[in-house]
């Protein structure tokens, strides 16, 4: 197997160590940059192509006779095997590969090997083990493995491409907005708002959802509140929903299971509000108020929507 990693001007996507964990440190690395990107102890070996901005079509077309001359330089039973990161730029160059070589996808996988894939479906709430009976392509979710250190120097190799061209032209970035924190994927998410049994009904996780939308987060909840029903499972943060690694996580009422922590990755702050001080959740934050998150999240929506000449006098 080979891990295939897209980069933007040397930057590493989310999920680039455990995707090369996964095909044992064998790495191709295509984009913008790819001279400045320090690989030690990630990798084994690298392929290295430059290929300019991200075209999904036109490096498509690079790609594929380079892919193919690899696949036929191994005996091995899984030469063809391409594994990419689930990232925005994983997920719109996969299918294109998968296409272009005439292979099955399996997207949003948890685990790849020459002999079974497991892919997670409905927000993590179903794992699907696919027996695939060929070489194929797949995209492996972020966090879903973890990665493995490798001793030793890489092994660098450059190559220059000639320039791909494809009947199907690229789309044109015109511009590029802001993410919609509406919309936005918890795992791509850098401030989290999540919500937990302390909540008291189902309406307060609407609160919290305009709460986070206006400082510029997304909603998450704990399982408890997703069995309930009073949020999406897609919604749900922990080791049976979704695996998050944010810069902030405000939490509300949120006691701190194992099940919901070790879902949260490693924020750089944690602020959690909660009645009980010697919860898992407090204990682990950066500051910890202890008040009824209830209260506090009608206190703090209250300062938000009122006018600011009333808010600094409140």
């Amino acid at each position: 197997m080979i891990a295939l990693i897209p980069v933007r001007d040397g930057a590493l996507p989310a999920g680039a160590a455990e995707t090369i964990s996964e095909c044992d440190g064998r790495a191709l690395i295509v984009g913008s940059g790819t001279g400045a990107i320090d690989l030690d102890g990630m990798a084994r070996s690298a392929i290295l192509v430059e290929a300019g901005a991200v075209q999904p079509m036109r490096w498509t077309s690079l790609l594929v006779p380079i892919l193919q001359a690899l696949a036929g330089n191994d005996d091995g039973v899984d030469t063809g095997i391409i594994v990419l990161p689930h990232s925005p730029d994983g997920r719109d160059l996969a299918p294109h590969l998968a296409a272009a070589l005439g292979r099955p996808l399996y997207s949003g996988a948890t685990q790849v090997a020459a002999h079974r894939v497991r892919v997670a479906r409905r927000g993590g709430l179903e794992l699907h083990e696919q027996r695939p009976t060929g070489v194929f392509v797949a995209t492996l979710q972020t966090e879903a493995r973890g990665p493995v250190t490798f001793p030793g120097p890489v092994e660098f190799t450059r190559l220059d491409p000639t320039d791909g061209t494809s009947e199907h032209p690229d789309a044109h970035v015109v511009e590029v907005l802001p993410p919609d924190v509406a919309t936005m994927d918890l795992t791509e998410a850098r401030r989290i708002v999540g919500g937990g049994a302390g909540l008291d009904s189902e309406e307060r996780f609407g609160q919290l959802d305009r709460f986070a939308a206006r400082v510029g987060g997304v909603m998450g909840a704990t399982r408890v509140i997703t069995d309930r029903g009073w949020v999406h499972h897609d919604r749900q943060i922990g080791t049976t929903g979704v695996v998050v690694d944010p810069v902030l996580y405000l939490s509300f009422g949120v006691s701190g299971a194992v099940q919901h922590t070790s879902g949260l990755g490693h924020p750089h702050h944690i602020v959690s509000v909660n009645t009980d001080p010697h919860c898992p959740m407090m204990a682990m934050s950066d500051l910890a108020i202890v008040t009824d998150a209830n209260a506090t999240l009608d206190e703090l929506l209250g300062l938000l929507d009122a006018p600011t000449g009333e808010a600094a006098h409140g």
